[in-house]
């Protein structure tokens, strides 16, 4: 071990012992940003190398926050905006995804897609759906596979969903808007029955949340770190949970 990596050890464990269980978020959601941006800067003509490499960060990730007892992630993977990218770059990215979802159920991890999977290539979607169906009764630590994700839709999705489920009650539109609030609305979130998260994450220094949980992230503190998300270390995630640790949360007040 080198004298860098024995004072990152150090400083990990400095931060671990100001965490209080009593602190730690309950939900996490996570915008794992800069994977194309790393591979330009490490050199490399061809950017599926750091889609790759983000995809193992994953792993990592998930092995943090069951460590310190974080009970859902939610991590962003690929938004509906970007299914509008070349062939070339897309294709490629589908089968990293699709290989990291069968990780994730290999791995042992409860799956739970949410996007527009009607939007995904059949191939891709039914290996989503395959892995929410054979992990779906696991126990532990629950993630979120966002793909084919975008706020927006998310919520036109949601109240669609509640418009046909009431229509085929027999319900005019004058009962709907009876009992049209933001708790029936919530009920067909792709994230319905889980709690909003608690913390946000978006690595890359990018200081937006770009449709990432729009509904959900009402009263969700945020925090942003300058890494590429394949630089994204366990140091800066408990940096993180101790950003989050040190706030004062008003809910809006």
């Amino acid at each position: 071990m080198g004298v860098r990596d024995l004072v990152y050890r150090l400083y990990e464990r400095r931060l671990e012992k100001k965490l209080s269980p009593d602190q730690i978020p309950r939900h996490v959601g996570v915008i794992v940003d800069g994977n194309r941006r790393w591979a330009r800067a490490m050199g490399l003509r061809d950017v599926s190398h750091g889609h790759q490499k983000g995809a193992d960060k994953i792993s990592e990730l998930l092995e943090w926050c069951r460590e310190a007892g974080v009970e859902i992630v939610t991590v962003w993977l690929l938004s509906n905006d970007n299914l509008s990218r070349a062939k070339e770059e897309l294709d490629p990215l589908m089968e990293i995804i699709e290989d990291t979802v069968r990780g994730l159920v290999a791995g042992g991890w409860r799956v739970n897609p949410m996007g527009a999977l009607d939007l995904l290539p059949d191939r891709t979607a039914r290996i989503l759906k395959d892995a929410k169906e054979v992990t779906s009764r696991r126990p532990g630590l629950i993630v979120n596979v966002a793909v084919g994700y975008g706020g927006r839709r998310e919520i036109a999705d949601a109240v669609r969903s509640l418009l046909q489920e009431h229509a085929s009650k027999g319900a005019s539109i004058e009962d709907i808007v009876e009992v049209l609030d933001v708790e029936h609305i919530a009920e067909h979130l792709y994230t319905r029955g889980l709690p909003d998260p608690d913390l946000l994450i978006r690595t890359s220094g990018e200081q937006r949340l770009s449709g990432f949980l729009l509904w959900q992230s009402a009263h969700s503190e945020f925090y942003f770190c300058e890494a590429y998300w394949p630089d994204f270390r366990r140091v800066d995630f408990l940096r993180a949970l101790r950003a989050y640790a040190a706030r004062h949360r008003r809910y809006g007040n």
